[in-house]
């Protein structure tokens, strides 16, 4: 669009709405019921940043916005809206986009690590109560005392499982450590895998600088991250972009109010940001839209209603644009004066009745002037945009990957050395050591059966030997006692024998000489 202020354009009916370049960062909110034109709304607020210079950074959910990346072909609606405006100078191109992919199939893979996420997003991620938490910010420290790298979820799953293991040993230090709690952190992590979280988190960490880019004509590159797969896990997405979030707030120095913003960033389904959140989170989440202004962030949520979206955070918002919504419940009704007590009244409008008769690319429209102040509400047709609506080819899409200046930064996954190594290599040794401790008993303990055995056998010998003297003592052998007797009988027959022939010899020579 050719025409003085056209990067600022956002909507125009009795007037043209523009957004302030140096209100911008103020924060902004897009509601409306499905099929009210929310999608399309962002598409222009987005076209308009580049425009102006600020990179964007958007989530595709139904896969339509990867259209901005190519020249659009007016239909016959948007050529009868652009002759209604009186939209003169008005052309179609299209923008310079850089596609993300926390899968890496339609996009620059984005990944962080453990240890970036943070005990409390990765509680809010698996879904621990309060104990288990405890549990896991104890994980944390002791990770952090003995130097292990937290990259993956096999490296926290491996921290889990030697914390268990050595329960005993971390409770003196740490206090009580609860296998139940361990094991239930355990099952949420494989729960988390199974969701596909194992792409989420690893190396190459995702630099939040790359977010922050111009093309070499200094338009602002429309970062478009794919969620279409993301989103049938609600929990990663809306923690994986308040992530993002922090990320920003921790790593962007403060710029105080800049001209325009350094970035643009688009929450859509934002109600899963605060659904269910516990209030440590919510805190979290006040404090970064509230102080991330500072540092030159702008951030718009998108919703279906804006009773999605907590008063705290919904003060916060000064640029609005409300789609049509439907009072068929009390709770639709409520949103509706909802909405409409939130936008400086005009007196020549009736916002509660007309949020309900509002067309398709029709909205209620307020953006804060240069001072800051919300203007009057206007009821106001949001402008086509100027490139296509609706999604690219695949062929499209992957050759604006292959041109992208991070082609390759992400792409191949990284695995140093990290918590899983290390503890593996101890688990190894300490099993190692083990298994030779085993063997050394397991010789001993033959060793001295052996030397049982045979004291035993020795002494079954000895008395072995025992009892045969015993036996003999007791039961002499009959022969043997039969050959002494006749021993003894014959010594005695012998003894007498001899005894009379020696007599009568000497007798006899005696008496004969004599009677010679």
């Amino acid at each position: 669009m050719a025409y003085k202020g056209a990067e600022t354009l956002i909507a125009k009916s009795g007037i043209e709405l523009h957004i302030t370049p140096r209100m911008a960062n103020r924060h902004g909110l897009i509601t409306g019921a499905t099929g009210t034109g929310k999608t399309v709304s962002l598409q222009v607020l987005a076209e308009s940043f580049c425009l102006q210079g600020v990179p964007v950074f958007m989530t595709d959910i139904k896969g339509d916005l990867s259209g901005v990346s190519k020249t659009g072909t007016p239909g016959t609606k948007i050529v009868e809206r652009i002759q209604k405006l009186g939209l003169e100078g008005y052309e179609n191109r299209g923008f310079p986009v850089c596609f993300w992919d926390v899968f890496g199939e339609k996009g620059h893979p984005m990944r962080t690590t453990i240890s970036e996420m943070g005990p409390l997003l990765l509680s809010r991620l698996l879904n621990l109560n309060d104990t288990q938490e405890g549990v896991l910010n104890l994980a944390f420290k002791i990770a952090d005392e003995s130097g292990l790298l937290l990259l993956d979820l096999k490296d926290l799953t491996s921290l889990l499982e030697f914390i268990g293991n050595n329960r005993n040993e971390f409770t003196v230090s740490y206090g009580n450590i609860s296998a139940a709690s361990i094991g239930a952190i355990q099952r949420s992590l494989m729960v988390l895998e199974q969701q596909g979280a194992e792409h989420f988190f690893g190396e190459p960490a995702f630099d939040i600088h790359d977010l922050i880019q111009t093309d070499a004509h200094g338009l602002g590159i429309l970062n478009i991250l794919a969620a279409d797969k993301l989103m049938q896990s609600p929990r990663i997405y809306s923690t994986f972009l308040l992530w993002l979030l922090s990320e920003l707030f921790e790593e962007l120095p403060e710029t105080g109010d800049p001209e325009k913003p350094k970035l643009v960033f688009f929450f859509d389904e934002a109600h899963l940001l605060f659904s269910q959140a516990p209030k440590i989170l919510m805190d979290k989440i006040e404090q970064v839209v509230r102080l991330i202004r500072s540092k030159g962030v702008g951030v718009y949520f998108i919703s279906q209603n804006p009773l999605d979206i907590p008063d705290s955070v919904l003060g916060q918002l000064g640029n609005r644009i409300q789609h049509a919504l439907r009072a068929y419940t009390p709770r639709d009704q409520k949103a509706v004066r909802a909405a409409a007590t939130t936008f400086r009244s005009n007196p020549a409008l009736d916002v509660e009745k007309t949020i309900t008769e509002l067309g398709v690319g029709e909205a209620l429209v307020s953006f804060l002037d240069i001072k800051g102040i919300p203007m009057m509400v206007e009821r106001a047709f949001i402008l086509p945009p100027c490139s296509q609506i609706g999604p690219i080819s695949v062929e499209e899409r992957n050759l604006i990957i292959k041109k992208s200046l991070v082609y390759g930064v992400y792409e191949k996954v990284l695995d140093r050395v990290s918590a899983f190594e290390i503890l593996k290599e101890r688990m190894d040794e300490t099993a190692r050591k083990k298994a030779e401790e085993e063997q050394i008993a397991l010789e001993a303990k033959e060793k001295l059966q052996k030397s049982k055995e045979e004291a035993a056998l020795a002494r079954a010998e000895a008395a072995k030997e025992r009892a045969e003297r015993a036996k003999k003592r007791a039961n002499p052998d009959i022969f043997t006692e039969l050959t002494k007797q006749v021993g003894r009988n014959a010594s005695r027959t012998l003894g007498n024998e001899l005894g009379r022939t020696l007599v009568r010899g000497i007798l006899g020579s005696i008496f004969g000489g004599s009677r010679k």
